[in-house]
């Protein structure tokens, strides 16, 4: 049976601060908890001013309390009046709660974190209001999640590792405002694949200009924060996009994403047919080698499924040559290119929240959404998959003295 832990604040002192109080209203509004965060608030305050008048005395200055200002913060509990300590030469500058600043700390987080849910500035108003009673103007709300920007772009310019085994290129689409009207723009993410078999997402970048300049210019960008080698890129079927990779990383192997291919074919199949389709295409990529690889396909295209959505063959077709390497790797390589649950799981978290939000004003919008979301998937990526053990042993041997660099 466990043992319970020693109170961190001690009973007696509880039992005072209760003393003749409705412990039913000690957790409201205006209730024992926010007198003791009125409280500590205060002490820390006017410790924080001893310790500023000690400092100008030391430096010569001939400075002293001046009385108390008010000012009203808001909390997760709602709003807190408190009492700041003043000085007669104004230089005291709080470093819990600064001039101008009406927030707790972890007050920022709360809004922070609703938004990385997808919620829209004026639904995080009304919850505040509906919540905790503050009425908080959509300005605070934008000024407090603008300044994830600056968080981004040190994000995005962070060193990387040398070389990455896997990383896998994805894109979907987000409606942004641009110039009045309401475009459909492309947002690329590269999840790398570390030689320990962690995964970690190397950027994220929305798309400004067509094609294979734009993709060029996101290699360039790996390369400058580090990156000098990947072993295999998986990519979707975008033009231009292989040769962009090979440009700057001239030895990576670059492969047609099997997961795209399966779920474009599945987007041709009637729902109630999906599951048995999804198994026929099984023995096309589980195919021991490239040759039994097409006589699987061609074993599909002539068979039931293959008749009944003659479209799926002819797409495997078209990017059979860029599958074709796929068969090169040994069973254990394979399997961590298609077996892609963590890049499933991820795409459908952030396609969640492009749904909630609808469109986004602007690109700078559409980025810290995703950011956070990528953020918050991340926290739950701690171990490598299963399958690493064996797939970096065969990278090893497929790879040998550019492994080791890593």
């Amino acid at each position: 049976m466990a043992r319970r832990k020693a109170p961190i604040i001690p009973d007696a002192l509880l039992d005072q601060l209760l003393a003749g109080r409705d412990p039913q209203t000690a957790l409201g509004r205006d209730g024992l908890v926010d007198e003791l965060k009125r409280a500590l608030t205060e002490r820390a305050l006017n410790a924080e001013m001893d310790h500023h008048l000690d400092g100008e005395a030391a430096e010569g200055r001939a400075n002293s309390r001046n009385g108390y200002g008010r000012k009203t913060l808001l909390t997760d509990g709602g709003k807190l009046p408190i009492s700041v300590p003043r000085d007669r030469l104004t230089t005291f500058d709080p470093q819990l709660i600064a001039k101008y600043r009406r927030r707790l700390p972890g007050f920022d987080d709360k809004i922070v974190s609703m938004y990385a849910r997808g919620m829209t500035v004026r639904e995080i108003q009304g919850h505040l209001a509906d919540l905790y009673g503050i009425d908080v103007s959509p300005d605070l709300i934008s000024a407090v999640t603008d300044a994830i920007l600056d968080e981004i772009a040190e994000w995005q310019n962070r060193p990387l590792e040398v070389v990455y085994p896997l990383v896998f290129f994805d894109a979907l689409r987000v409606k942004v405002r641009d110039e009045g009207t309401v475009r459909n723009k492309a947002v690329y993410l590269a999840l790398g694949v570390r030689a320990d078999g962690r995964k970690e997402i190397l950027g994220l970048w929305i798309e400004q200009t067509e094609g294979a300049k734009f993709w060029l210019r996101v290699m360039a960008e790996l390369k400058n924060r580090g990156v000098e080698d990947i072993l295999i890129a998986v990519v979707d079927g975008l033009k231009g996009f292989p040769d962009a990779i090979t440009a700057v990383f001239p030895q990576a192997q670059v492969q047609t994403c099997i997961v795209h291919l399966i779920r474009n074919s599945l987007d041709f199949v009637s729902y109630k047919d999906r599951k048995v389709v999804a198994a026929a295409l099984r023995d096309i990529y589980k195919a021991k080698d490239a040759d039994a690889g097409a006589a699987a396909l061609d074993a599909f295209a002539t068979g039931e499924w293959g008749l009944k959505y003659p479209a799926i063959a002819m797409s495997w077709r078209r990017h059979w040559p860029a599958v074709i390497p796929f068969f090169a790797f040994p069973i254990d390589v394979r399997r961590i290119i298609y077996t892609t649950n963590a890049i499933e799981a991820l795409n459908a978290k952030l396609r969640r929240a492009v749904r909630m939000r609808g469109h986004f004003p602007t690109d700078d919008a559409a980025l810290k959404l995703l950011f956070l979301v990528l953020n918050l998937a991340e926290r739950e990526w701690r171990m490598p998959p299963r399958e690493w053990s064996m797939a970096k042993a065969q990278f090893a041997i497929l790879f040998d003295e550019r492994l080791q660099v890593a």
